[in-house]
């Protein structure tokens, strides 16, 4: 099956993106510009990414004493990539970009994450460049973004260290200021870092000319000590190599080092790698020390990387919807093409009659409509979240504060709903191919460990839940949660017609929801609030998603196509299958359940 006509149905019958192009930013496009994007990154990702998917699997980076060994099919991927101009798609003409709606982007982008999420696909390199876009100085923006947006320098975010992994307050990378003058520096305040950062993706190779690293460290004070927690972190530039005013490189070598490369379940055609920063390997004019130039005010680093880091959550919930996609349409295709088993009759099953294809199963069924639920109900929370993007780019005041809003709300859940539930319709789909499915004779096993990384990429789950309950839906006095609500009552006001049980399932589903937030607040210390902090975010997704199916089914109106059946049996899917779920994660929520936060770790 293709992609295409989902992403065209999503983007214009759905989203009415077209109607972008009253705005003075995308006055230049059309459905046909949108459209030759949409050609060129359909055709890139079908024959530069998807032939090599199983290729980059097998042949894993590897380390020859210099440099990273990468196959040259992931040489010529990145090389298409970035001559496609996708890297700068969003960004304004005079940089090179194509000013095209991140919407659209993000639709594009789509197809290289289902042909090969393990080549990747720039996703770091812009968000790397997009931070230093909105924080970063001019010359900075210049030398550094600009050349990322070319494709000429790649980039990464360097966070966790082997200490520290989620918890970004205990890192002990440190950055002293680079000798006399150190805040004259035109590239900006010049440190010396030292220190060690883990997980790293892309963090050496040989694909482009250079690698930009966004690094976390904490300055010392006065006394040579750390400050404490997330207040004390700021945020670096350091380039693998040397660069002048002119974004030139100088033939020197930074002091980072690569330490170790990583070798994780899936996503193995990227390298991953622990980094040493400043361990003397490469001495810098005769001194150890990674050279470093500071983004932003010292102290500020989070709130900058921040900027860097929702973008990437997107990202990922994009990637897990894409990996669930590719094993929904692997598993169909095989589902219409595997015989098995005999139709149960009134007298039981005549084996004399042939076999049936297993599509024609009842079990089978139920799972392919749940990874079409799951799949493609993501891929539309998550095209829905790109629109706010633009809407917050480009609308009025008023509109541009509600998108935000709600992004805030909303960022956990398209991050989260996908990383878990397209990570199990990877596994239906192996649990349709049966015993084939766990073999490498088939696609769908490496779907799944590709898959997996994503509950625990750029924010665990567990770190996704906190933030909803513990932070999001509390914000502006839950405004954020209140124009979510809105919104998801107007779709089931306008669902009462034809989806009327549907409507009321909404409904009752968002008064639980609410109903959960403040019972869990009621009086509580934010331990024991957020004890069930995951429970809560799972009914949050669920509730979405169905809003989300609703709303899909309500642009379907009379059409009666395959595709727009399909549809509506997906969305019955979800709130008959999947929304009931909610009452049992919400009790837990409400109640407090003490069962998991008092345990004694003895008892276990």
């Amino acid at each position: 099956m293709s992609l295409r006509p989902t992403v065209d149905f999503l983007l214009h019958d759905w989203l009415k993106v077209e109607s972008l192009q009253s705005r003075e930013r995308f006055a230049d496009h059309s459905r046909e510009t949108f459209d030759a994007v949409l050609d060129t990154c359909e055709r890139i990702a079908r024959e530069k990414y998807a032939p090599f998917n199983r290729l980059v699997d097998t042949q894993e980076p590897h380390f020859d004493g210099e440099k990273v060994i990468l196959p040259q099919a992931t040489h010529d991927a990145y090389k298409a990539y970035a001559e496609s101009g996708m890297l700068s798609a969003a960004q304004d003409y005079e940089i090179g970009g194509m000013q095209l709606p991140y919407t659209v982007e993000a639709a594009a982008n789509a197809f290289f994450a289902m042909a090969s999420v393990s080549i990747g696909s720039g996703m770091l390199t812009s968000g790397n460049a997009n931070l230093l876009m909105v924080h970063g100085t001019d010359l900075q923006k210049q030398v550094f973004a600009a050349n990322e947006f070319s494709g000429r320098f790649s980039g990464t975010m360097c966070l966790s260290e082997p200490q520290a992994g989620s918890s970004l307050s205990d890192v002990t990378t440190r950055a002293t200021p680079d000798g006399e003058g150190f805040e004259a520096d035109a590239l900006g305040a010049r440190y010396r870092l030292k220190g060690n950062k883990m997980w790293i993706s892309s963090g050496e190779h040989e694909l482009s000319e250079n690698i930009i690293h966004l690094v976390l460290a904490k300055i010392p004070d006065a006394n040579g000590q750390l400050v404490p927690g997330v207040k004390g972190i700021s945020l670096f530039i350091v380039p693998k190599k040397m660069v002048d005013t002119h974004g030139q490189l100088t033939g020197e070598r930074n002091d980072v080092a690569l330490a170790g490369l990583n070798h994780k379940c899936g996503w193995r055609g990227t390298t991953n790698t622990l980094l040493n920063f400043g361990e003397g390997k490469y001495p810098v004019r005769g001194d150890s020390g990674a050279v470093g130039y500071l983004v932003g005010k010292p102290g500020e680093g989070l709130r900058c990387m921040f900027h860097m880091m929702n973008e990437a959550r997107i990202g990922v919930g994009m990637a897990a919807t894409m990996l669930g996609m590719a094993g929904y349409y692997a598993s169909l295709d095989y589902a219409k093409n595997r015989p098995q088993g005999r139709p149960s009759g009134a007298g039981g099953k005549d084996a004399s009659r042939p076999q049936v294809r297993i599509i024609e199963h009842a079990d089978i069924k139920r799972m392919l409509l749940a990874q079409k639920a799951y799949s493609e109900g993501a891929l539309a929370l998550a095209l829905y979240c790109a629109r706010l993007v633009d809407e917050q780019h480009t609308g009025t005041a008023e509109d541009a504060d509600v998108a935000r809003l709600l992004l805030e709300v909303l960022t956990p859940i398209v991050k989260s709903f996908p990383s878990e539930w397209c990570l199990e319709a990877n596994s239906l789909a192996i649990q349709i191919h049966g015993g084939y499915g766990y073999t490498r004779d088939f696609p769908v096993e490496q779907y799944w460990r590709d898959n997996r990384l994503n509950m625990i990429h750029e924010g665990t789950h567990g770190i996704q839940a906190m933030d909803l309950l513990g932070r999001k839906v509390l914000m502006e006095n839950g405004r954020g949660l209140q124009l979510l609500a809105e919104r998801m009552l107007a779709t089931a006001a306008k669902a009462e017609t034809h989806w009327a049980p549907e409507a009321a399932a909404l409904r009752d589903a968002l008064k639980q929801v609410g109903q959960a937030t403040q019972q869990a607040w009621a009086g509580a210390q934010p331990a024991e609030a957020l004890a069930n902090a995951v429970p809560y975010l799972q009914a949050f997704g669920h509730t979405v998603i169905a809003w989300i199916w609703l709303d899909v089914a309500n642009s379907l109106g009379e059409d009666n196509s395959p595709a727009a059946q399909g549809r509506r049996a997906a969305c019955r899917y979800f709130f008959r299958y999947e929304l009931p779920k909610i009452g049992a994660w919400l009790n837990v929520v409400c109640s407090r359940d003490p069962t998991c936060a008092d345990l004694p770790e003895e008892a276990f």
